[in-house]
């Protein structure tokens, strides 16, 4: 049986602070991945590979991501938020400058796996901290405003990416991310106190951590919440890692067009996170996600026409990703708060399996673009199958479509 929590979490004095030193430490591994896209086609020419493999690069790096958050997640519910981020962000750094020197794909690939391992410390953190301090619906509004924080990376990223690489070369990137590692870190250390007291602290090794797991895994509710949040990851991701080759190679945009439209949809994500932020207030969270997970499916289905049909050509592809992308504001942080909610009393484990769930099934599925040809159609196929396995989850594995279905999931 669940637990919400015995203990009711600090109220943050100034949430907008913590919204933007978190929002910029949960951004840090999407920045990762987002600045190195412009450079994929290039990578995978330098290092004499194939576009399949240099995106493996970027899907290994969500699964290495999905492993760290299980191992750090206990760790951060035993030893407090602070003292495992530090480590993350600082070997993070480490790995950063070692992809920098990568002498081929294959090299760079294992990096990249501990890279997302390393830096899996930031998300888990985020989460854990959100839920040290918020519960219910005014955990899934910060969990929105974070959007607005991180929805800047996919806007900024490519763009700062694709400047990096002219001027230098795509190794580069590596170096500015291991100075972004060293920024966070800075701030971390200054800025962020300890947010779970020792009282709170999970005791025990590794029979405690394992007892942890086994509760959530039980709780089945829980894994579907986790598992929504895993699928619209794929959504995305598979976009992420498709969207280089189908809008340069494909369509034959240049680096600064694909920049900006990878920002425009960034826009859309931010702006649809803020308009959930502001329904939570009003609309109970499972309602949000039952209303936007089904529309996100009938655009995904619109976005496979018209990459089949090329109805609209170019503008047509993009207006309709554009509203597949922007619903995604409105699905993780509603499952994700809901989720937390459960579980308050080991949320750094709890966040962890969330994001796990999120990395791995990314790490797992967006590979399948590259399988299927890497093309839009083959984007818009894994898109729209990842949507429709994350419906079904929500209709077969939880109450949200039974009547007061709400209130058997939050148990709030």
């Amino acid at each position: 049986m669940p637990d919400s929590s015995s203990v009711t979490p600090v109220r943050a004095r100034s949430p907008y602070r913590w919204v933007l030193m978190l929002g910029a430490l949960a951004a840090l591994p999407a920045f990762t991945v987002d600045m190195y896209l412009p450079s994929l086609p290039e990578v995978a020419t330098e290092l004499g590979s194939t576009a399949t493999y240099a995106q493996l690069s970027v899907s290994c790096m969500l699964l290495g991501g999905g492993v760290g958050q299980l191992v750090i997640g206990p760790l951060s519910d035993r030893y407090g938020r602070r003292a495992p981020l530090l480590w993350g962000l600082a070997l993070h750094v480490v790995t950063s400058l070692l992809c920098a020197l990568a002498p081929n794909m294959t090299v760079l690939v294992g990096l990249r796996l501990l890279q997302g391992f390393f830096n899996a410390a930031c998300g888990v953190a985020a989460m854990a901290v959100v839920r040290d301090r918020f519960v219910g619906a005014e955990a899934a509004r910060i969990f929105s405003r974070l959007m607005l924080v991180i929805g800047v990376a996919p806007m900024l990223a490519p763009t700062f990416g694709s400047a990096v690489a002219a001027a230098a070369s795509w190794r580069w990137v590596f170096v500015f991310l291991a100075l972004a590692g060293v920024a966070m870190a800075a701030v971390v250390w200054r800025f962020m106190p300890e947010t779970l007291p020792r009282f709170r602290r999970q005791a025990g090794g590794a029979r405690s951590v394992l007892g942890g797991y086994r509760v959530l895994l039980a709780d089945r509710h829980f894994m579907a919440l986790a598992v929504i949040p895993g699928f619209g990851q794929a959504v995305l991701i598979s976009y992420v890692v498709g969207s280089p080759f189908v809008f340069q190679e494909e369509l034959g945009l240049s680096h600064a067009q694909f920049a900006l439209l990878f920002a425009l949809n960034g826009l859309g994500l931010v702006l649809s996170a803020q308009v959930n932020a502001s329904l939570v207030r009003r609309v109970a969270p499972v309602r949000l996600l039952r209303a936007a997970l089904p529309l996100q499916g009938v655009f995904a289905v619109g976005l496979l026409v018209v990459a089949l049909t090329e109805l609209g050509g170019l503008i047509g592809l993009l207006a309709v990703l554009w509203l597949v992308l922007a619903f995604q504001g409105l699905i993780p942080a509603n499952a994700s708060a809901i989720a937390l909610s459960r579980h308050g009393e080991r949320a750094g484990t709890a966040a962890a399996v969330i994001g796990a769930v999120q990395s791995g099934l990314a790490g797992a599925v967006s590979p399948m673009v590259g399988v299927l040809g890497g093309d839009a159609v083959a984007m818009s196929v894994v898109m729209l199958a990842a949507l429709v396995l994350a419906l079904l989850v929500l209709v077969l594995a939880t109450p949200a479509f039974r009547r007061g279905g709400w209130v058997a999931m939050s148990h709030q």
